[in-house]
């Protein structure tokens, strides 16, 4: 089933970004608002820093199947929609190292995600069209990625005829 993202459900994976009720300040003499400290980026190990990327991802199918996820566990990852479509993102919990049944979330165009580190999560999935998202992530040394399939593919219940 897909849920509307919100920063209570999505709390146990990360941190939900938006600026409505963000922190404001007005910078540049007055000529710029900088919606301040969306969210805190999180790296670990030695030689690592944090990077901005670019992602542009392929829309969706549906009946759309979930077959693996992944995670990262030496830092925060943070995705940013650009093009202004929604977009699902689908995360579970961790069983001993295994993730669990996935939660599907839809997010505004106006709605960007932060994973906690070690948070089990599908790569990005754009609904309607080619969709760009601005990455702050993790870059150096150390397993930083894992991926796990499903022994049984995960069917995402579409509610809404506006997401077939």
């Amino acid at each position: 089933m897909i849920r509307p993202l919100t920063k209570a459900a999505f709390r146990p994976f990360g941190e939900v970004l938006e600026i409505e009720g963000a922190e404001t300040r007005i910078i540049n003499s007055g000529t710029c608002k900088r919606f301040h400290s969306l969210a805190a980026v999180d790296i670990h190990g030695e030689n690592a820093k944090t990077i901005v990327s670019l992602f542009r991802a392929e829309p969706v199918r549906f009946p759309l199947h979930l077959l693996m996820m992944e995670r990262h566990p030496l830092g925060s990852q943070a995705f940013w929609p650009l093009s202004g479509g929604e977009w699902l993102i689908a995360v579970a919990s961790d069983h001993d190292g295994i993730p669990g049944t996935p939660q599907v979330f839809r997010a505004t165009g106006r709605q960007g995600v932060c994973y906690t580190p070690n948070v089990w999560h599908h790569p990005l999935l754009a609904l309607d069209a080619v969709a760009d998202f601005l990455v702050v992530d993790r870059e150096g040394p150390g397993k930083n990625l894992e991926e796990l399939s499903y022994r049984t593919p995960y069917a995402v219940q579409v509610i809404s005829e506006a997401l077939r």
